[in-house]
């Protein structure tokens, strides 16, 4: 057990996993250029930690969801590339061009505003089947138009697609409609724009279809060492980069039939050592984890029992437990042969990876290790 550990809660980066990553993503696409996303936190990894590995293995440019994320990335003095693709608002665009980012732009007003408020190069967004931002195919012309006439320089044209982590099923197909749909959007803009770049592949795509590749590719869970098909990261030569790790509080006796938590929900079948951690719902550990969920304890797993609180986690230890108070918990990671991945923690609770690291709150003290 790590004396850090012992404050609390720790969330252990490995930013050599996330240089070994983004080498995985541009060696899969080599030829284009490498965008790492790097928005909400680095994924809870990190923004500013996880841009700067990135950047050392080879990553061109950064993305972003958020001016207040951009800000993050210059006030550390990272001066890479950044594209950031959300939506602006008032004194947000005045703000995003003090930055010197790049923006992602999909109606004529947004190319007056950029303009404006002295943003000169943009991204059109074309919306090529995922529904949410973006010009359908109808507006492409007057979002060009509009473009030209403000003023701004149109270094990229982008879409995103909706589908390109479902390799089966009904979906499987729309990923490959979709790049047929925006090549038939770009084609006419090549002439008016004729050093934009294009880009559409997620880390999925990426995985996926070489076909997506195109000038630029836009690799975000992959980069943490997640899989975005939510199988085994191994299969892809992806290291997770994520360990959240904390300790026993308490190690104490129940009897059969006694019950651990709010709400009794739970009830030992025999006699056995209940281990109590020092995580909760507020540190983004939540409530579907009760009695579903498990953890490492000593090399092994042992499941979480009794409803998850917004502070503390109860475990079944079992009748012959040997551990201890102060001995180091695993929650998500490995631990000596065992390991608990991000997309098992997703299907715990019913969602993805992503979610699973977003949502490491900040009592989670982070560590990153070079």
């Amino acid at each position: 057990m790590t004396g850090e550990t012992k404050v609390r809660s720790v969330a252990r980066i490995d930013l050599s996993a996330i240089r070994h990553n983004v080498g995985v993503l541009a060696r899969t696409a080599a030829g284009a250029r490498m965008l790492v996303v790097v928005k909400a936190n680095g994924y809870g990894h990190g923004a500013v930690a996880v841009a700067r590995a990135a950047i050392e293995a080879g990553a061109a440019q950064l993305g972003l969801a958020a001016v207040d994320e951009v800000e993050e990335l210059r006030a550390a003095g990272i001066d890479a590339p950044m594209l950031m693709w959300g939506p602006l608002i008032d004194d947000e665009w005045r703000r995003a061009a003090a930055t010197g980012c790049e923006i992602a732009v999909w109606s004529p007003e947004g190319c007056v505003s950029a303009a404006r408020a002295g943003i000169r190069r943009v991204h059109l967004k074309l919306d090529s089947g995922m529904g949410r931002l973006g010009a359908r195919p109808d507006a492409v012309a007057e979002l060009a138009q509009a473009a030209r006439d403000s003023g701004v320089e149109v270094v990229g044209l982008m879409t995103h697609f909706a589908t390109a982590d479902e390799r089966a099923g009904e979906n499987a197909g729309f990923m490959v409609e979709q790049l047929v749909r925006f090549r038939a959007m770009v084609a006419p803009l090549r002439a008016m724009f004729p050093q934009a770049i294009i880009h559409a592949a997620n880390s999925a795509a990426t995985l996926r279809n070489p076909d997506t590749h195109l000038d630029m590719v836009r690799c975000g869970i992959a980069v943490y060492g997640c899989s975005p098909f939510m199988d085994d990261p191994a299969d892809h030569d992806l290291r997770p980069a994520m360990t959240l790790a904390s300790y026993l509080s308490s190690v104490k006796p129940i009897l059969g039939r006694e019950s651990v938590g709010y709400g009794r929900k739970w009830r030992a079948a025999r006699g056995s050592f209940i281990g109590a951690i020092p995580v909760g719902y507020a540190d983004g550990y939540p409530r579907a984890y009760t009695n579903v969920a498990s953890v490492l304890v000593g090399g092994r797993r042992v499941p979480v029992v009794g409803m998850v609180s917004m502070d503390q986690i109860t475990v079944d230890l079992g009748p012959e437990a040997a551990e201890r108070v102060g001995d180091e918990v695993v929650l998500l990671g490995a631990q000596g042969q065992e390991r608990l991945l991000a997309e098992e923690l997703g299907r715990w609770r019913d969602t993805i990876n992503y979610e699973v690291t977003c949502a490491v709150g900040a009592r989670f003290r982070r560590v990153w290790t070079p």
